[in-house]
């Protein structure tokens, strides 16, 4: 069980760090919204996706956040990845930019899983 947690908190608090943190502490961040303008978006959606982005990450570290809502936030989160993936294939092709969201996707699915092992044992006892 010791081990789950560990695993579980490590990659947890690294989606926190990069999905929370960093968005707040560079709310209008210039890279940020000529990247989003970059992939087609509109200016507003970077300001919606931040605070989903917090939303979520708060669902994901705080223990009394019901299960269905932290399934909820690694189903949005996993949403946010993919797309991030498919923008940047579809406006740049095979760039450096595609690996970021692949990288950020299995930090999301060894948490996803350990996430179920570790309430998995905590439904046995």
């Amino acid at each position: 069980m010791k081990k789950e947690k560990i695993i579980f908190w490590a990659v947890t608090i690294l989606i926190f760090l990069m999905q929370g943190v960093m968005p707040i502490l560079t709310p209008q961040a210039e890279s940020a919204r000529t990247g989003a303008l970059h992939l087609g978006y509109p200016e507003y959606f970077g300001n919606v996706l931040k605070v989903f982005k917090i939303f979520g990450v708060l669902a994901l570290v705080i223990p009394q956040v019901p299960r269905r809502v932290k399934e909820w936030a690694y189903a949005g989160f996993a949403f946010d990845f993919i797309f991030a993936f498919i923008s940047h294939y579809v406006v740049d092709g095979l760039s450096f930019q595609l690996i970021f969201p692949l990288i950020f996707m299995t930090i999301l699915i060894v948490s996803y899983i350990y996430y179920h092992k570790m309430n998995t044992i905590n439904l046995k006892k």
